[in-house]
């Protein structure tokens, strides 16, 4: 019995964070934080950031229980509401789930277990698209990070890898407070992407802060993302690419080029080449042309972008510090 509870006392606390920014997705929201509260283990504390949305935290406030709603306290946009969300939590660990998302059963207990290695600074899962209306025919797994999900490259068993998709990622939230949490210049602000990598901001600081800490990617801990008919266009395609290519230029303005893209040449040169080489051979299938198309002008589009970013960087030249060395595993995760 003592060394039971002795186990259980090793189990960390957990608060699981949503933010969110516009009653539109209200259903979405309840469906989220319902998954995270049914949970087996059950969370310490759900919370949820509303983004200077005031009627949003309003009704929050009124409707919804078991639920700690607090409004974005930093800078509008995804990232300011991620640090609000970790400032007012008090637990070992963070995690965090977007509010068009929800949990499967066991997720935070598969995010939890691997805690038990105290290498582990952060687990993220796997984030499977939920497509509201059928997927293009055209749209290629491999770019499946555009609409914020797992995609055809990544390890389909727990791996080191050097970032997380953030909408299934979690972290010690001392961790979080050592390396000054998530850079708000970063993430998305309301529905427009204007530039992403955030998560891969904070995962480089992470290993930058210690080389042998370990960032473990958890395909069991799994969550369905919700992908609306506007994310199903070749536009949206193109754009999200090319705001990839930007916020990776600013990334690599930060933590050294070397870091900030060595999966995206793995990615390139093994993920996307395997991906042409498949759709030509069925050329003849209905879609493989377009998806060729896809594939190839997702990658130009991203290129272009690192390049505009590169010649006029993103943000204010305070975020163009000095370079530091970034220790990277390993992997194929572009975002």
């Amino acid at each position: 019995m003592n060394s039971a509870l002795s186990a259980e006392r090793t189990v960390p606390t957990l608060s699981v964070v949503i933010c969110a920014y516009t009653l539109d997705r209200w259903e979405d929201l309840r469906a989220a934080i319902g998954s995270v509260l049914v949970q087996d283990p059950p969370a310490d504390e759900v919370v949820l950031v509303v983004d200077h949305n005031q009627a949003l935290l309003e009704r929050a406030e009124r409707e919804l229980s078991g639920v700690h709603v607090v409004p974005n306290q930093r800078r509008r946009g995804l990232s300011g509401g991620r640090n609000t969300g970790v400032s007012v939590s008090r637990t070992d660990v963070v995690a965090f789930l977007d509010d068009d998302a929800t949990a499967e059963p066991g997720w935070t207990g598969r995010l939890l277990a691997p805690y038990g290695d105290p290498r582990v600074v952060g687990v993220g899962g796997f984030v499977r698209p939920w497509w509201a209306t059928a997927r293009p025919v055209w749209f290629p797994p491999e770019f499946d990070w555009v609409v914020g999900c797992s995609y055809r490259g990544q390890p389909r068993q727990a791996a080191r890898v050097r970032n997380f998709i953030g909408a299934n990622m979690s972290f010690r939230r001392s961790e979080l407070l050592a390396v000054g949490g998530f850079l708000d210049a970063l993430g998305r602000v309301g529905s427009r992407p204007a530039a992403s990598c955030d998560e891969t901001d904070l995962c480089l600081r992470l290993a930058a802060r210690d080389p042998e800490a370990v960032l473990l990617y958890e395909p069991a801990a799994e969550i369905r993302h919700r992908v609306p008919e506007s994310r199903t266009s070749w536009s949206y395609f193109r754009n999200r690419c090319y705001i990839e290519g930007l916020s990776k230029a600013l990334v690599a303005q930060r933590c050294g080029r070397g870091p900030a893209l060595a999966n995206e040449r793995v990615y390139v040169r093994s993920t996307i080449s395997r991906a042409l080489a498949r759709n030509v051979t069925r050329i003849r299938r209905p879609g493989s042309l377009r998806t060729i198309g896809a594939l190839s002008g997702g990658v130009c589009a991203t290129v272009a972008g690192y390049l505009v970013g590169s010649i006029r960087p993103l943000g204010s030249p305070a975020l163009s510090r000095r370079r530091r060395g970034v220790a990277t595993p390993t992997t194929t995760a572009p975002s």
